[in-house]
């Protein structure tokens, strides 16, 4: 016992925990590359001009949907190592996660690449999440380099959620379109910035929707939750961000959104959507937006950082969804649980509180 007490005085434990859910990060980590791979349909939305590579159609020169998601992650994180200036050799560790069952999209994209390989599923929310899961390594100094890389893709997802594409079913008024994309960002111990600050880290939320066409309602009350509680974690107001942009929430999970931050007195007048920016709700029929976990990834690989980078925005916060149902959960009648991840990114390192 007295060993004990004598270690413990000598070497005490820190958090890095800051409130309920949210890590402050010692030692930002840094995005040394970041890219992205569209669809034709998303090339010739609102933000084609952010796009690394947009394909001619969405087979990527595969035989199968799947193998073309694949294609997509695989090219993306290649763009973005080379952008970084680092081979995939150098990589730590890889935080990889798409919509498909197994995650065969990731697991199939990462092999040959000899990289040590996380494989996730946060539904949408899943960049969030893989970039938390690797700031958070290379803040402890369990690596130097990580690479965090998500895809989607229209027809992969038409197949597994919904129906084939040859049934030809109509999509109700609150549906949203899966954006056929991939995003990957290198993460760096060191670097020039733009910076990852804080990760508030979301909880599941559960408000009793069942309709799968509806998810927007469903990851409404989690991206509420999450921006909520960061807010109050950090002590920061709505205006601190130049943007706060959530993650295919479409038009109305975020109308849902503002009306809930709006009762806490709350008004996010800076607040956009990655599903509402990536395609021309005018010119392309997507109903109430884009989704997917290519959707939030794809918009911040491109559009955001490259803001960012371009003195546009100093501070975002980044707030992916998910809807964590499968297809056998909505057979079974189950409501359709929520997630949200917050990521606080900075152009400074060691931003005012």
């Amino acid at each position: 016992m007295v060993i004990f007490i004598l270690y413990w005085e000598a070497f005490p434990l820190t958090t890095k925990k800051t409130g309920s859910q949210t890590v402050t990060l010692a030692c930002p980590p840094s995005f040394a590359g970041h890219a992205n791979v569209v669809g034709k349909k998303e090339g010739e939305g609102p933000l084609a001009s952010s796009f690394d590579y947009i394909g001619t159609d969405d087979t990527f020169g595969e035989s199968t949907w799947e193998k073309s998601e694949s294609a997509m992650q695989k090219q993306a994180l290649a763009l973005a190592l080379n952008k970084a200036g680092q081979p995939a050799s150098n990589i730590d560790w890889l935080f990889a996660g798409d919509l498909l069952n197994q995650c065969i999209g990731s697991s199939f994209a990462a092999r040959g690449q000899e990289i040590p390989f996380f494989g996730l599923y946060g539904a949408c929310s899943t960049m969030g999440e893989g970039l938390a899961l690797a700031s958070m390594t290379l803040d402890g100094g369990f690596g130097e380099w990580a690479g965090v890389v998500v895809s989607s893709h229209f027809c992969t997802a038409e197949r597994q959620y919904r129906t084939p594409l040859e049934y030809g079913g109509q999509r109700t008024p609150t549906a949203q379109w899966t954006t056929t994309a991939a995003g990957a960002a290198i993460l760096a111990r060191e670097g020039p910035g733009p910076y990852i600050t804080h990760v508030t880290v979301g909880k599941i939320v559960d408000k009793g929707i069942t309709d799968t066409n509806n998810m927007g309602a469903a990851m409404a009350p989690a991206a509420y939750d999450t921006i909520s509680t960061h807010l109050k974690d950090t002590g920061r107001a709505p205006s601190y961000y130049d943007l706060i942009v959530t993650g295919d929430l479409g038009n109305l999970g975020s109308e849902l959104l503002l009306e809930l931050l709006r009762q806490d007195g709350l008004e996010l007048s800076n607040h956009t959507d990655c599903g509402m920016l990536i395609f021309d709700p005018q010119s392309q029929d997507v109903h109430c937006g884009g989704s997917g976990c290519g959707c939030a990834a794809s918009v911040l690989t491109g559009y955001l950082l490259n803001g960012m980078r371009e003195g546009k925005w100093n501070n975002i916060l980044f707030c992916p969804t998910g809807a964590l149902h499968s297809p056998t959960s909505a057979f079974q009648g189950e409501s359709v649980p929520g997630i949200c991840h917050a990521i606080a990114i900075s152009t400074q390192r060691s931003p005012q509180a």
